[in-house]
């Protein structure tokens, strides 16, 4: 592993699961209104709660987990106490979660620090025992349906992918890689089949016409399955080079996640603040909404990344965590 060699597919992943993790939480922070029945409002609602509502969050998290490893292990091999560095490095995702929160009820930075902080302990456990707690802790979490608690899993599986080295030389393993993607989206579509039954149906005067709470169960024991066929798919795409080209605003977005997660919070009740959009928009406007951030952002994110190395959250993050400040303008690579 290089020291620094960023690796790609991690920052397009990262880009991706933003894309998903703002359709969710724009709807409840704008309290968008309760769809009509039979509408496309409705529709788009149902969608949500089927193919977005819990897959992106964990693309995000397992990222995390890889982050985790991939941090460490960098830092000791620069001869540095990674575990020191690690547990500054989660404070302070901890000190700006604590600040979200009061905007993001449910925010993710947070619950990341405290899990990461939990975590550390597995760093020196193999990579197979890794994987095997990882995955017997998702099957028992996922049946059992305790949302909160599917972070650790998730966020262990990361470890364990760190570990194998899965991203390292992912272009070597395309075969592989197919394999699992066709594997997962059967059972996604086994999955998505028989949660389609409980999804939630909307009637004059209520909001459900079915089970709510089974709908959500089956969800998050159906999610990872759904997020790792997603992610599995992603990174098949990312093999053809037309497509890397047309995707690589992502790689931006997805370079500056931290930055852009706390923005898409901004960006959201600038919105709402600006147009007077609480308790008006519906779920379809929230798109709308949605797209026009992506489009912003997207944009900012590469033009700033031309000029600077990192994100202004992430040099700030960057700062504390080495305690000195780190070159933040790109350097220009000498003409031959």
């Amino acid at each position: 592993m290089e020291l620094n060699k960023r690796i790609d597919v991690l920052d397009y992943l990262r880009g991706f699961a933003l894309l998903g993790i703002i359709l969710v939480n724009i709807g409840p922070l704008l309290s968008a209104k309760t769809p009509a029945p039979h509408s496309l409002d409705a529709s788009y609602w149902r969608f949500l709660y089927l193919f977005i509502e819990g897959r992106f969050y964990t693309i995000f998290t397992f990222l995390f987990g890889v982050g985790f490893y991939i941090f460490i292990t960098r830092a000791k091999a620069k001869g540095m106490n990674g575990y020191v560095l690690f547990l500054r490095r989660i404070a302070i995702l901890f000190v700006f979660g604590l600040i979200h929160v009061r905007f993001h009820p449910g925010e993710a930075l947070t619950v990341y620090a405290i899990c990461g902080f939990l975590l550390l302990p597995f760093y020196k456990l193999t990579k197979v025992v890794n994987l095997i707690i990882g995955f017997g802790l998702l099957v028992i979490i996922g049946i059992s349906a305790i949302k909160i608690l599917m972070v650790v899993p998730v966020m262990l599986l990361g470890i364990a992918a760190g570990q194998f080295g899965l991203f390292e030389v992912i272009s070597k393993r395309v075969k592989p890689v197919a394999v699992f993607t066709v594997i997962m989206f059967g059972l996604s579509v086994i999955g998505l089949l028989y949660q389609y039954q409980y999804a939630p149906v909307l009637s004059e005067g209520v909001s459900f016409g079915r089970e709510p709470s089974r709908f959500i169960d089956l969800g998050i024991t159906i999610g990872p399955i759904v997020s790792a066929f997603y992610a599995g798919l992603v990174v098949l795409l990312l093999q053809i080079q037309i497509i890397q080209k047309l995707l690589s605003p992502l790689k931006s977005y997805g370079r500056m996640a931290l930055t852009n997660y706390l923005l898409q919070t901004v960006f959201i009740y600038l919105a709402g603040y600006t147009l007077n959009l609480f308790g008006r928009v519906s779920y379809i406007e929230t798109l709308y909404i949605c797209l026009a951030i992506y489009v912003i952002q997207m944009t900012v994110s590469v033009i700033w990344l031309r000029f600077f190395q990192y994100g202004p959250i992430e040099w700030i993050w960057r700062a504390i965590t080495y305690t000195k400040l780190p070159p933040m303008r790109r350097m220009k690579i000498p003409e031959a």
